[in-house]
């Protein structure tokens, strides 16, 4: 069964209480986005594997540790998971980013695909799917089974907030797959949005409504 990692970092907590304020506006929220997305970053990459390489520095030469591969992928489920992908290639530059396009039908609450643009060589990848709110799960597993379908064997989701609702559907539905969260919330209310949450993500993130 997949694990659920709740990263509480305390910079981490406090920027989330700013970009909950309904006060703050899109920019803020954006710039608190992008450096929670980077914090977030160090603990999903924390188990990538090292090799040795042999180096010399201006005093001698020695045997020091790289990243071995580089092979990752970025995927950020359109549009607000956009907002975690500079946080993420400050951190990795050297990652490919694809693009899935999943939007919410206002009457179902259901995740509707509308575009898949994915590196091709994806499944030999590391892949990170991106998306703020992990609220139905229903965007989440869409996205999982599709990056799947091509042959993904090694899948990460990063969401900035989720609840119980969406993290077990994600387990139920993907159990290979490993959940990384900022804070996990309290429920969802009849409009499936989270609660307390921080609103509509991808609105706040680029100020529309």
């Amino acid at each position: 069964m997949s694990q659920v990692h709740v990263i509480d970092h305390p910079m981490i907590q406090h920027k989330l209480t700013i970009m909950r304020n309904k006060e703050t506006g899109s920019k803020d929220f954006r710039e608190l986005l992008k450096e929670i997305s980077l914090l977030m970053g160090y603990e999903i990459t924390r188990d990538i594997p090292l090799e040795d390489v042999e180096i010399e520095t201006p005093i001698c030469r020695m045997t020091a540790k790289e990243v071995r591969g580089r092979k990752l992928a970025i995927i950020p489920i359109l549009r607000a998971g956009l907002g975690m992908v500079e946080g993420l290639l400050n951190l990795i530059p050297v990652a490919k980013v694809g693009h899935i396009g999943l939007y919410r039908d206002e009457t179902t609450h259901k995740p509707v695909p509308y575009f898949c643009k994915l590196p091709g060589d994806i499944d030999d990848r590391l892949v990170i799917v991106t998306d703020p709110m992990l609220a139905t799960g229903g965007s989440a597993c869409d996205a999982l089974a599709m990056l799947k379908e091509r042959g993904c064997t090694n899948i990460r989701l990063m969401c900035l907030v989720g609840v119980p609702e969406g993290i077990e559907k994600v387990r139920a539905e993907h159990p290979d797959v490993d959940i990384y969260l900022a804070a996990i919330d309290d429920h969802l209310n009849e409009n499936a949005y989270i609660v307390p949450g921080l609103g509509d993500a991808g609105d706040r993130i680029f100020g529309t409504k």
